[in-house]
């Protein structure tokens, strides 16, 4: 275990090392804010206006924080991609990476430490919105529970993403191709649902199963399901397992 978290720990330190990580948590706060502050301002017209109509009060959670975080996560489609890029490519560009075969450390430990430290990086930028809770809180009473459920959801897809970042790193010696890959094929695992309509029923319900976006619906209305919890922890192990098996190719390669 501690071989594991002095790999996180060198992982974190080497993204604030380099303008990467205070580029990634500046472009994730400054894009959330934007969200925020059109679905809030649209939240106060839409609750000036419904007493006019007859309407109710609004709720909160599903009509502002809801929305504002399903729309945020598209963030991630280029965060993440800068995030992971590095994590094994850089290693082979710069030569370490024979080092860190050679060290007394399995590749278990490199992958868990690596994907931890990622991971780390990645919830520190999601910190950053908690700001954002504070202001309803102060100012509103939305209920706490789901929206514990919402960031337990955006976790777990984060946690997805960093999942195939490691895997196309662990690929290349380029930065830039580890990114683009690990880009394009997050965006088709965002909108496979969309080919749903061109298939039958089975066809629509299995890429509606592969979906990453689909599943993180239940959580961001405050429902805990565990099939999306088995979905995204076995959608993360799977990423996990495929990078080791990159890993240990270059291992006999090398």
């Amino acid at each position: 275990m501690s071989n594991i978290l002095a790999i996180a720990r060198k992982e974190l330190r080497g993204y604030f090392a380099s303008p990467i990580g205070y580029v990634v948590a500046g472009l994730y706060a400054i894009v959330f804010g934007y969200f925020f502050a059109i679905g809030l301002n649209w939240f106060v017209r839409q609750s000036m206006q419904a007493p006019q109509f007859g309407g109710g009060p609004l709720n909160v959670n599903q009509q502002l924080i809801r929305y504002v975080f399903m729309n945020s996560t598209v963030i991630n489609l280029f965060v993440v991609p800068l995030i992971t890029m590095r994590t094994y490519a850089e290693e082979k560009r710069s030569g370490t990476i024979e080092l860190l075969m050679t060290s007394p450390v399995t590749d278990f430990q490199i992958i868990t430490g690596k994907f931890l430290g990622a991971l780390s990086l990645y919830l520190a930028m999601t910190a950053l919105t908690i700001i954002h809770m504070a202001v309803l809180f102060i100012y509103g009473s939305p209920e706490w529970k789901p929206i514990l459920t919402a960031y337990l959801g955006v976790l777990l897809l984060g946690g997805s993403f960093l999942a195939v970042g490691l895997f196309f790193s662990s690929l290349t010696r380029n930065q830039i191709v580890a990114g683009m890959f690990t880009f394009a094929v997050l965006l088709l695992l965002w909108v496979i649902d969309w080919l749903g309509s061109l298939g039958g029923p089975t066809f629509e319900s299995v890429v509606s199963y592969l979906s990453l976006t689909g599943h993180l619906e239940d959580f961001l209305r405050g429902v805990l399901d565990t099939r999306h919890l088995v979905y995204y922890l076995s959608f993360i192990t799977f990423g996990l397992f495929l990078t080791a098996k990159a890993v240990d190719s270059e291992r006999w390669r090398g």
